[in-house]
């Protein structure tokens, strides 16, 4: 929906309306609250389109709905990124979301009593923001990765969409987690394959409609529940969770064995053009897949919002030091599963019962 008639200023602005912003927006319509949601997306569900074709999820359809809407597929199936981005889609129409797309917010500020959004040369006004941008922000690449030969395909694996991307010769996937492993096995179908790289572990079980059934609904109680900021073995996890990556749920380090992939060390550097391993290794490869993950960039946010490093202040996404500033969406953000749908949903939940309702001169006269 492409709502451009908000005018005045706005109880809640949600920024992101992705999974995360869908959600608490749904929580806020319940509530007859004054919202707006901005997306920097041309269409709502664009950030799933654009991954990579032959992407699923890893959570069963079960799990994949957003409040009061539960995905429209086999409960133990696990819907492909065209699936879900057709269902968030769907959702913001069936519930009458106003999603603004097409709005890449490029400054946030707090001027007295309100926040201001700025974006295409428009602002936005509002008593609170909740800032739903999700974890998958700015693409982290290697600095040395711009000394690689330009003869060398490389891109990072937002940027990858399938194996036609590529020229002919070996491809080096750097990074092993659960993209690099997907990405990999796909590519060596068609490429001799290596991937650099040690994973964060892998999930004990083989995934599938049996885990579905029995094992994914302990992994998610696990999750949310047990592994959280509340528990001791949750703040124990939670800054090894945030610093590696998480453990290989389908494609997992026998899978690509036996794909002919070939495993090898970290890469440490570029000589000559080519990568260099760890160990010393140079590796003559045609194409590159930087599968090394994402940085958070809040740099659109005024640091005054935000912690000495750039980074939220904030504690089970409500930020204490700027009140009626939100963030959803984040990698553990509360509990080891804060950035999945399921745990994003408990997590809008939360915020939506505690996102405070303005007090304005006409309430007052109203209360009068």
């Amino acid at each position: 929906m492409n709502n451009n008639g908000v005018t005045g200023t706005l109880d809640t602005m949600i920024i992101g309306g992705g999974q995360a912003g869908l959600a608490i927006g749904h929580y806020l319509k319940e509530q007859h609250r004054t919202f707006l949601i901005l997306d920097a997306h041309p269409r709502i569900g664009d950030a799933w389109r654009q991954r990579w074709e032959s992407l699923r999820l890893f959570t069963p359809a079960k799990y994949d709905g957003l409040p009061g809407a539960r995905f429209p597929a086999d409960p133990l199936s696990f819907p492909s990124k065209d699936d879900l981005a057709g269902y968030l889609e769907g959702y913001a129409a069936r519930f009458e979301l106003p999603v603004l797309t097409g709005v890449r917010v490029e400054h946030l500020w707090r001027e007295e009593d309100r926040f201001v959004a700025a974006a295409n040369g428009r602002q936005w006004k509002a008593h609170n923001v909740v800032v739903a941008t999700g974890s998958s922000q700015t693409p982290k690449v290697p600095g040395f990765a711009a000394e690689l030969a330009a003869t060398i395909v490389q891109f990072h694996s937002s940027a990858y969409r399938n194996p036609q991307q590529l020229q002919e010769g070996p491809v080096l996937i750097v990074g092993l987690g659960n993209s690099g492993a997907e990405i990999a096995l796909e590519v060596s179908r068609s490429h001799p394959t290596i991937v650099a790289g040690r994973p964060g572990g892998e999930i004990p079980v083989k995934h599938g409609r049996t885990a579905a059934r029995y094992a994914l609904p302990v992994v998610r109680f696990v999750g949310i529940h047990v592994l959280t900021l509340n528990t001791p073995v949750g703040r124990k996890v939670a800054p090894a969770f945030k610093a590696h990556a998480a453990p290989l749920i389908r494609t997992k380090s026998k899978d690509l064995a036996a794909a002919g992939v070939r495993l090898a060390p970290r890469v440490a550097g570029v000589e000559n053009g080519l990568p260099v391993l760890a160990d010393g290794t140079r590796l003559e490869v045609s194409n590159v897949i930087w599968c090394t993950g994402f940085r958070e960039d809040f740099s659109w946010i005024d640091p005054a919002l935000l912690d000495d490093g750039g980074l939220p202040r904030q504690h089970r996404g409500v930020a204490p030091s700027s009140p009626g500033l939100f963030f959803l969406g984040q990698e553990f953000m509360y509990a080891a599963l804060s950035a999945t749908l399921p745990g994003t949903c408990r997590d809008a939940r939360y915020l939506a019962g505690r996102i405070p309702v303005p007090v304005t001169r006409e309430s007052l006269s109203a209360a009068t």
